[in-house]
């Protein structure tokens, strides 16, 4: 799936480094946010 410019982010649930979980982007507070996602090893 890819994003085209304008559309919204969809709705995903992760979980956190250290527990815990967070919908993305319910949970990212501000207008604009950048996300890393780390794939752990090959």
């Amino acid at each position: 799936m890819r994003l085209e410019n304008g559309e919204k982010f969809p709705r995903l649930a992760a979980e956190r480094v250290g527990g815990g979980s967070m919908t993305i982007p319910d949970d990212l507070s501000g207008r604009w946010a950048v996300l890393l996602f780390y794939r752990g090893h090959w």
